[in-house]
């Protein structure tokens, strides 16, 4: 199961850390994408940087499986919000990402507490 953990665990980090690049960029395309969903542009610099607290954590829970546990547990509930925002502003099209991302971290949860 530890190796299942690793991989997920880094797949899922290394999603958090490209979302927070796109986010720290401000290019007009990215800005339009979260402003659909209703998330202001004053936001993606403050997200960014609590994804990319999030992947450390995820990677230094490898270490310490309750780290892991907690994280994936606010990382779900993180993407539970991302989803609703999208379906709050009609933009259920592009909810797929945030949808895949909170199934990915609530295995990394239960993964975590298999091991």
């Amino acid at each position: 199961m530890f190796i299942s953990s690793v991989i997920v665990s880094s797949l899922l980090a290394a999603a958090l850390v490209y979302a927070a690049a796109r986010k720290l960029t401000h290019t007009p395309a990215v800005v339009a994408a979260y402003a659909r969903a209703g998330v202001p542009e004053s936001w993606l610099t403050p997200l960014a940087y609590l994804l990319i607290a999030a992947a450390a954590a995820l990677l230094a829970g490898l270490a310490w499986a309750p780290l892991a546990v907690v994280t994936s547990s606010a990382l779900a509930a993180y993407f539970a919000v991302a989803i609703g925002f999208h379906v709050r502003h009609g933009d259920v099209r592009h909810a797929g990402m945030p949808v895949l991302l909170a199934l990915m971290s609530i295995g990394v949860g239960v993964l975590s507490l298999t091991r």
